[in-house]
């Protein structure tokens, strides 16, 4: 990916990226995440804990700044995301802050919320 595409997706609104990440994940059947001692993770505007998630490398690794910067991109497969990792994060009470960009902004989602959109994502192949 080169710069200007990447300015242009972090443009769209949060919609928009969501969609984005949708169509993105479910084509290179991966995901990415940012690992350190651990996953990485932020909390929501009501304070609950959430799992930043992003549909390449480059986004996630442009937010791997401030609380993250000892943090490296990580891919999740699409797999270990539907089975594993959702059911996990549903256990926890936890959400999913999807395609989170560098200035924060990021649309939160249920779990539940992910798994559907993928799976629609995934009818459509």
């Amino acid at each position: 990916m080169n710069d200007k595409q990447i300015d242009a997706v972090l443009g769209l609104s949060g919609p928009e990226r969501v969609q984005h990440f949708a169509k993105v994940v479910t084509d290179r059947e991966e995901a990415w995440g940012l690992y350190g001692d651990g996953w990485a993770s932020s909390a929501t505007d009501e304070g609950a804990t959430a799992f930043p998630i992003w549909p390449a490398r480059d986004y996630a690794q442009l937010c791997g700044v401030e609380e993250w910067a000892t943090y490296s991109p990580r891919a999740i497969s699409l797999d270990d995301l539907m089975d594993r990792l959702i059911p996990m994060l549903r256990e926890q009470s936890a959400d999913v802050a999807v395609f989170q960009t560098p200035s924060g902004c990021g649309v939160t989602m249920t779990p539940d919320e992910v798994h559907a959109m993928l799976a629609s994502e995934l009818e459509r192949y």
